[in-house]
């Protein structure tokens, strides 16, 4: 069993974590609070508390939204250890079917791409398409998804597959050293928000950056990791970096749209790797320093602010930014996406940007959405109260449950991603000058 006593112990009681832990929000009970698990921990590894349903309910219950970790004095890594405890919890009551063949999809690109496919044709049979959300409501209650949940929809044609691996910008000046950068999609922007990697690929054009799309990546692992299947997560670590190895020299960077997908690439891989995988240090350690979020990467390296604020966007946007808790919490990386997006338009700031939206991950969306759903009611009720046209984060998870509970409180806003706001303010900009040219002739 994992040490969870070498943590636990540090934990001097101050309860710094209690006031804006998630669950504790919506279930305030000493037990499911931050400091409350690391009891509970500490009483199962001693063997003072079975690891029985009752424990095994309550450590699920965690929304893994790293409240806790960002202000704890001692910086204790309660996540990582809520994630040791599932895979003892897995190990002994096994994974439900449903998510094992989820997994399985993550691990198996051509199973996942015709499942997504058959996804496509046949969604229509037991879901009612709402485009302009981006989404499909379930027409009847179905295993695990009441009727009504609004889900994201199939795409035709995924990411991955609608481009080639290699697009070089042909107006690159010959003069200057060429700029080359890597994608990484994650799954739900390549199956689901296609719009997100299609926006990337053309800010990165504007850019004059030319991109490199490895056909060979697969899911980074955060469901199977937070759920607790440590297998399908190291076959997953394994293969992504092996493949990361073979051009990470190429590029300068690798830009994921997703901050989820981000921190399981930095920040988990590299907890994980620590611990079980330790001849993935030094490769793990060389291919980070080159991962980065879209925002903060297309704000701290390229000229992308100053041209977006030379640009005469006819439509200035008004929108609302929530703090996805990978980006936020995990990297405190806040200003970079509000700055970019300050120059096409306004954010308008809701009451607090940082509370977690309740997705929580598969299994509260599944076996305990009555969690979810709680948090994001609440979430929900807040965007809601604020005048902005549209909401942003640089998650799909956060945009799952945002757009659902949007809809649940009654509010009209879209949700998308900072990339698409940002492209599409550079499209009108681009058009607009055009015009103006043909105007003036």
């Amino acid at each position: 069993m994992f040490n969870f006593s070498q943590y636990s112990d540090l934990c001097i009681k101050c309860g710094k974590c209690i006031p804006n832990c998630t669950i504790h929000r919506i279930n305030p009970d000493e037990v499911t609070s931050p400091r409350g698990f690391l009891e509970l921990l500490k009483g199962v590894e001693e063997g003072k508390i079975p690891l029985d349903e009752r424990a095994k309910d309550i450590f699920e219950s965690c929304f893994l939204c790293n409240q806790c970790v960002s202000v704890c004095p001692n910086s204790l890594p309660t996540d990582f250890m809520i994630e040791n405890v599932r895979k003892e919890i897995g190990e002994k009551f096994g994974i439900a079917p449903f998510k094992r063949a989820f997994f399985y999809l993550l691990s198996h690109r051509w199973a996942y791409d015709l499942v997504a496919k058959l996804g496509f044709i046949f969604q229509s049979c037991g879901f009612k398409i709402e485009k302009e959300k981006n989404s499909m409501r379930s027409r009847f209650n179905l295993p695990l998804i009441k009727k009504g949940r609004l889900l994201p929809s199939m795409k035709r044609k995924s990411f991955l597959r609608k481009y080639p691996e290699k697009i070089e910008n042909p107006s690159s000046n010959s003069d200057s050293p060429r700029r080359k950068v890597a994608i990484f999609i994650g799954c739900l922007a390549n199956y689901h928000y296609t719009e997100v990697g299609d926006a990337l690929v053309n800010i990165l054009k504007f850019l004059n950056i030319d991109i490199f799309i490895p056909k060979k990546q697969l899911c980074c692992g955060a469901p199977a990791y937070f759920t607790g299947d440590f297998k399908t997560t190291e076959k997953l670590i394994r293969h992504n970096l092996d493949y990361f190895a073979t051009f990470i020299d190429e590029v300068e960077a690798i830009l994921v749209p997703e901050a989820t997908c981000t921190a399981m690439l930095k920040k988990d891989y590299r907890e994980y790797i620590e611990h079980y995988l330790p001849e993935y240090r030094e490769l793990h350690r060389k291919i980070e320093k080159k991962i980065f979020g879209t925002t903060y990467w297309l704000h701290n390296f390229t000229d992308l602010k100053e041209r977006l604020a030379q640009l005469e966007s006819p439509d200035p946007v008004e929108v609302t930014y929530h703090d996805a808790c990978h980006f936020g919490k995990v990297f405190g990386i806040r200003e970079e996406p509000r700055q970019l997006l300050s120059q096409i338009g306004e954010v308008k700031e809701m009451e607090d940007p940082d509370l977690c939206c309740g997705f929580g991950g598969i299994t509260i969306q599944t076996e305990k959405y009555h969690l979810a759903e709680k948090e994001g009611r609440i979430k929900g009720e807040m965007i809601k109260k604020v005048d902005a046209d549209f909401v942003s984060a640089e998650c799909s998870a956060c945009r799952i449950q945002i757009t659902e509970n949007l809809d649940k409180v009654g509010d009209n806003k879209i949700f998308k991603h900072p990339l698409e706001l940002i492209w599409e303010q550079i499209e009108r900009g681009i058009g607009k000058r055009k015009g103006s040219g043909k105007n003036s002739q």
